[in-house]
C-alpha cells in the first residue's frame, strides 16, 4: 500500500470516528423535559432515603429563601417520620409539561420557562395509607436544574 492510500484511509477512518462521536453525543444528550424529570426523580429518591440535606440542595434559590437547610431537614423528618409514622414512601410522576411565565408566588417575578409535573407520594404509616399530591416545578438556573414549589394563594 502506498503513502497516498494510507493517507486516504487515515482520513476516512478519522472522519468515521468523528461521525460516531457526534452520533453518540446526539443520542446521549437529553431534552430539557428529560433533564427536569431526572432532577425530580433525584429529589424524591433522596426524600425516600431521608437524605433531606441532599434533597434541599436541589431547591432553587427562591425555595432556599423559604427555609434554611437545618429547618427543612428537621421539619421533614419530624412531620413525615414522627407525626405520620412512616419510614419511606413510594411515588409516581405525571408527564412533564413546559410552562412559560410561571411565578412561585403572586408577587414574584415570572420565570421564563419551567417544567411542571404532578408528584403523588404514597405513604403507609400509623394512620393508614394516604397519598400526597403536589405540583412540582423545575427550571434551569446557571446550568443546574432545580426544584420549585407553588406558593400562589
Amino acid at each position: 500500500m502506498g503513502k497516498k492510500n494510507k493517507s486516504k484511509m487515515f482520513v476516512a477512518l478519522a472522519f468515521l470516528v468523528v461521525i460516531i462521536i457526534l452520533i453518540g453525543v446526539f443520542l446521549i444528550s437529553q431534552s430539557p423535559s428529560q433533564q427536569a424529570e431526572e432532577v425530580v426523580q433525584s429529589f424524591y429518591e433522596y426524600e425516600q432515603e431521608a437524605q433531606f440535606a441532599e434533597s434541599w440542595d436541589l431547591f432553587h434559590p427562591l425555595m432556599k429563601e423559604k427555609f434554611t437547610k437545618g429547618h427543612y431537614i428537621q421539619d421533614r423528618a419530624h412531620v413525615f417520620m414522627n407525626h405520620f409514622g412512616v419510614t419511606t414512601f413510594s411515588y409516581s410522576l405525571g408527564n412533564m409539561e413546559k410552562v412559560e411565565g410561571w411565578s412561585m408566588t403572586k408577587d414574584a417575578d415570572p420565570i421564563e420557562i419551567v417544567y411542571a409535573t404532578t408528584v403523588i407520594q404514597n405513604f403507609k404509616g400509623k394512620y393508614g395509607t394516604f397519598d400526597l399530591n403536589q405540583e412540582v416545578f423545575v427550571t434551569e438556573e446557571e446550568g443546574e436544574w432545580l426544584i420549585l414549589w407553588d406558593y400562589n394563594k
